[in-house]
């Protein structure tokens, strides 16, 4: 069992000024505890399930690039990534970007979006659920398109684009994993199947069934249900001193069980680094032999 570290939240005590040094001593701290993925949400207004829409909240692509320098080995995405919020082409150009300068440690993470707050506050459209899905697909055509050899022209229904050209290409092959984001059944399940190499579900009650649809879907497109990458949305919270050690490790040896790879999220109380110590010493260590 693999373990993500997602900064969803950038209020943190010392305000704007001291923002930057502390995230990439939290970066560095996560990277050399052992933490697989790095990531932060695509937002651009916080969120209701983290904090009021005005706290601090940073453009993740910026971000990822600047954690990008403060570390070494742990994956970089976003979790997740909507697909309004930039053109397809942008979109793979930044993911390439990273993947290049951060020496093969990008990671695509990609979903519908759903946050028409934000859209609506900074003009960017937001279509009704049917097409964002439409574009979703396309988006996710695109740039597989993008990161293969092929750099001919591309027609869509949203997309008409003259040439692929990508240069210089990703480091990763045959291209940054795909991170498909979400747990619709009919739709986000089999595009995971269909062009994805992970998921990323909310840890919930349905779990296990959203698993067996997610297994469905690849016997349907042909591919090998092994071959996706499981991943859950769940809050790594050990408490302020590591009382909860025992509590998160026990869910992760559950969740192993069920056939998940990596569990990412949250860990409450950043960016106090004395929590990823916690991770460092005694739950990734254990979580690798679930």
């Amino acid at each position: 069992m693999k373990l993500g570290l997602q900064i969803p939240d950038f209020t943190w005590p010392n305000g704007p000024a001291k923002l930057g040094s502390e995230l990439a001593g939290v970066a560095r701290a996560a990277d050399e505890a052992g933490f697989e993925y790095l990531g932060v949400m695509d937002h651009f207004f916080q969120i209701p399930a983290v904090g009021p829409v005005e706290n601090d909240m940073l453009e993740a692509y910026t971000t990822l690039g600047y954690l990008a320098a403060h570390t070494e080995r742990a994956k970089l995405l976003t979790v997740i990534t909507g697909v309004i919020y930039r053109q397809p082409g942008v979109l793979a150009k930044a993911v390439t970007t990273l993947d290049v300068l951060s020496g093969g440690r990008a990671v695509l993470g990609i979903g519908a979006g759903w946050n028409e707050e934000e859209s609506r506050g900074l003009g960017f459209p937001f279509p009704p659920t049917k097409e964002r899905f439409e574009m979703l697909e396309e988006a996710l055509r695109y740039v597989l398109r993008m990161w293969s050899d092929d750099d001919g022209p591309f027609e869509g229904d949203y997309i008409h684009a003259e040439r692929l050209m990508n240069v210089p290409q990703a480091l990763s092959k045959p291209h940054p994993p795909i991170m498909v984001g979400g747990s619709g059944e009919k739709k986000t399940l089999r595009f995971v199947a269909k062009y994805g190499d992970a998921c990323n579900i909310f840890n919930g009650p349905d779990l296990e069934r959203k698993l067996d649809v997610l297994r469905q879907h690849c016997a349907a497109e042909g591919r090998d249900y092994d071959d996706i990458t499981k991943t859950v949305y769940h809050i790594l919270d050990v408490g302020s001193n590591g009382e909860k050690a025992d509590e998160l490790k026990t869910e992760l040896r559950r969740l192993a069980g069920l056939g998940v790879d990596a569990a990412i999220g949250v860990v409450p109380g950043m960016p106090d680094l004395k929590l990823l110590d916690i991770f460092a010493k005694d739950i990734i260590p254990e979580a690798a032999g679930y």
